[in-house]
């Protein structure tokens, strides 16, 4: 399975699995680690105290790089988890190689909002993912100046 490249893309498939799935959570949980598959390595010495988000079921990294001679953040996440690895995923398809103030104008909750992932997941995992999008923001604030 390849991996979309967009929400608009992740929204089309979950919409898909309703109607063409027997387990339309199976096909969610599959394409979310497809998306997982997709992140880029994030060394080990980068997974620090400093780097974890709070608040989640499992562990989450979340590291930004900035570009060089350029004022856009490209982030490294990771967890040991899959299917949080998928989900951290999805929020980077809305502020991958975006600058701080441009993350910081985007309604991350709300531009996730079509894929209704609060009804596919545990509170907890609901939980965790306003954690992780915090995580995002409060970076972006503190790079943003």
């Amino acid at each position: 399975m390849a991996a979309p490249t967009s929400l608009e893309e992740v929204q089309r498939e979950f919409e898909a699995y309703e109607v063409l799935s027997d387990d339309p959570k199976i096909e969610r949980n599959r394409l979310l680690i497809a998306l997982a598959n997709t992140l880029e390595p994030m060394p080990d010495a980068l997974k620090t105290d400093s780097t974890l988000v709070r608040g989640c079921n499992a562990s989450v990294w979340v590291y930004p790089l900035p570009s060089s001679g350029s004022d856009r953040l490209h982030f490294l996440a990771d967890s040991n988890s899959d299917l949080t690895k998928g989900i951290i995923a999805l929020i980077l398809l809305t502020v991958q190689d975006k600058s701080a103030r441009e993350i910081l104008d985007i309604d991350i909750e709300k531009s996730l909002a079509p894929l209704s992932l609060s009804q596919h997941f545990t509170s907890l995992r609901t939980s965790g993912l306003k954690n992780m999008v915090l995580k995002i923001r409060e970076t972006a604030e503190r790079l943003a100046g």
